[in-house]
């Protein structure tokens, strides 16, 4: 008996993996799986171009907006309801589709997480106290020096990675990206994996057009409506970390503005990192159209 399979479609921000899997699951008759973290709150629409109803085109969507910015949900909660999705998913169909840019999330569903020691609470106050006082350029170059590796990949703006994997460096005295990768779990489907291509120069000037359309379309008043709550761990997240300094006199719309679209790109360089050393099975460019001849070649059951 053929073994499910659970076809994920990587790539960068903007590259236009949403609209890619919409017609590769409208093929094939299946569900999409978001693994975009950015993208499970409620509270979060505009800045992380959450697709529309129009955008998701009569298809089933989940883990989109599930969740609030005031609950905890880690990527070990996500790694089980995903899993437990799928497995109710497959027993009705052949193939579900698993999009984003989250790429640890992604790592979760198709290897399991990966083991890391307890951190001492007195190493964890250490760190703490660094970032309090002396603040998050500190935190980066410490993990550039302990960990080189990681520090190419990782969100340089998020604290609280930067935060988790200093942690691991110093109870363990191993980089943490030594952890990373370790072992497999056993899963009941196959895996095909697919990344989306388009040349870098096009690609930003993507972003940089998106997140114009984004503040047209009312990013700064959503904005507005979580400042009060830009300390949570959900808003550490391109797009409104870079707001809050506005709305608080700090600088200019303006320079908040360029400052998404700088961190925009440096993350989707970050993902294409990532991705180089995840090497994915199918590399297919950004205007390719879901067709016979292109399911053949990804080795999927065409349906009929």
């Amino acid at each position: 008996m053929k073994r499910p399979k659970l076809i994920t479609i990587l790539g960068p921000t903007a590259v236009g993996k949403t609209s890619f899997a919409v017609s590769l699951a409208k093929r094939l008759d299946c569900s999409i799986l978001s693994n975009d973290a950015r993208q499970f709150y409620k509270e979060m629409c505009i800045g992380t171009a959450v697709p529309t109803e129009a955008e998701k085109e009569g298809v089933k969507h989940a883990f989109i907006q599930h969740k609030s910015i005031h609950e905890p949900y880690s990527v070990g909660d996500f790694e089980k309801d995903a899993i437990a999705f799928l497995e109710k998913e497959f027993k009705e169909h052949k193939t579900a589709i698993l999009v984003g840019g989250s790429n640890l999330y992604t790592n979760a569903v198709v290897e399991g997480l990966d083991y890391f020691p307890d951190v001492p609470s007195a190493i964890k106050e250490m760190w703490q106290h660094h970032f309090n006082e002396k603040g998050l350029g500190f935190l980066q170059q410490e993990l550039q020096r302990l960990d080189p590796d990681y520090f190419s990949v990782v969100d340089t703006q998020n604290h609280v990675r930067l935060l988790r994997a200093l942690n691991i460096c110093s109870a363990s005295k191993k980089p943490y990206s030594s952890f990373l990768g370790q072992t497999k779990k056993e899963r009941s489907f196959d895996v095909i994996s697919v990344e989306i291509t388009m040349p870098r120069e096009q690609l930003y000037a993507r972003i940089n057009k998106r997140v114009d359309a984004m503040v047209e379309n009312g990013l700064i008043d959503e904005v507005k409506t979580l400042l009060a709550y830009k300390h949570l761990n959900a808003l550490q997240t391109v797009g409104y970390r870079e707001l809050f300094p506005y709305l608080e006199g700090k600088l200019s719309l303006e320079e908040g503005i360029e400052t998404i679209k700088t961190n925009t790109r440096r993350f989707a360089k970050r993902q294409l990192t990532w991705l180089r050393n995840h090497p994915c099975m199918h590399h297919i460019s950004y205007d390719t159209k879901v067709n016979d001849a292109l399911l053949a070649k990804l080795e999927i059951e065409i349906v009929r």
